[in-house]
């Protein structure tokens, strides 16, 4: 009986692709067995890689060790998996794309950058590759999603909430590479990972539409997700102090503010905090709606795939639908 793999379409290719330029990658390392050897035809390497302008997205999945290769594939089977059936295929290839050339991009110029300062070699041919971005952006997606997860490791010694794991995979992804077990390329890739992914959820994703609304709702602007909520409670004022600074500089995008219907509300004259309330509570509901949305396509997927089957008439839910199901108060009346 053949294995049928019940992976979405977005997150088998990736699987693919990464699976396929990693091997491509260690081939050439098989022929040509010669110390600090670098491809720059698969892997970006700033002084080299200008004639190769595919690998600013394609180097994100070359993996140059077999370790790293199962922790990248368990990452793009688990997340993937989850994120592409909650935002449908357009919206998280679009997601990918995004995670996969920015940080590339920035760390390009952060070594060029360093070269020029430095006169050291070494900056202008370090290896940027590998899926550290896309990990980190995957667990910030993840964070959006389940904001009140907790994973529990070493049998309850140890109980992390979701949000706490991009910082967490940042601060590991250092320390491997002053070991030096990673590349300098390792930790810039994870932090613009992360700050791209959330600057993408937090300001620009179309989430799941709302039929109640003139229009689609852009962004998250839920307090779960502010970018504070990432970093440890002693750090969150600073966070949040530095955020409002960059924003009145016009150096950051301000929070998205939902604005209520004014036809749901009380009158008008609320000022500027009243908005700011009601805009919230409008995008809680909005997003329970797209939950509860999710699940009833989730639902009617299984049930289609039971009937064509010959299953029984009984159609358990998905463990994701499970998982998502709208908080509680979250839709007004």
């Amino acid at each position: 009986m053949a294995i049928r793999l019940n992976l979405p379409p977005i997150t088998r290719g990736l699987l693919l692709l990464l699976l396929f330029q990693s091997l491509l990658s260690a081939a050439v390392h098989f022929q040509r067995p010669t110390e600090g050897l670098v491809i720059p035809y698969l892997t970006l390497i700033p002084s080299m890689s200008l004639i190769y302008p595919w690998t600013f997205v394609t180097s994100t999945f070359v993996e140059t060790n077999i370790f790293s290769l199962a922790i990248s594939g368990l990452t793009i089977w688990h997340g993937g998996r989850y994120l592409e059936r909650a935002w449908t295929s357009r919206e998280f290839a679009k997601f990918v794309a995004m995670v996969a050339l920015v940080p590339n991009v920035y760390t390009f110029f952060t070594l060029v950058v360093m070269y020029a300062i430095t006169g050291d070699v070494t900056w202008s041919l370090t290896p940027i590759s590998g899926t550290t971005a896309l990990q980190t952006a995957l667990l910030t997606g993840l964070s959006q999603l389940l904001p009140t997860h907790t994973i529990t490791l070493f049998r309850g010694l140890l109980s992390l909430r979701l949000p706490r794991l991009p910082l967490l995979h940042l601060l590991l992804v250092t320390l491997l590479a002053l070991l030096p077990i990673y590349t300098i390329s390792a930790p810039l890739l994870s932090l613009s990972g992360f700050l791209t992914a959330w600057a993408h959820l937090r300001f620009l994703r179309l989430p799941l539409p709302d039929l109640d609304s003139p229009g689609p709702l852009r962004g998250d602007a839920s307090d779960a997700f502010a970018l504070a909520q990432f970093f440890p409670e002693p750090a969150r004022p600073s966070v949040e102090a530095a955020g409002d600074v960059l924003a009145k500089l016009g150096l950051a995008p301000k929070t998205p503010v939902v604005v209520a219907n004014p036809s749901q509300g009380g009158g008008g004259g609320g000022g500027g905090g009243g908005q700011r309330q009601g805009g919230r509570a409008e995008n809680e509901r909005r997003r329970a709606l797209a939950l509860k949305e999710l699940d009833l396509r989730l639902q009617a997927a299984t049930a289609a795939r039971a009937g064509k089957g010959g299953e029984a008439s009984e159609v358990k839910q998905p463990e994701v639908g499970e998982v998502m199901k709208a908080p509680e108060g979250g839709e007004q009346a």
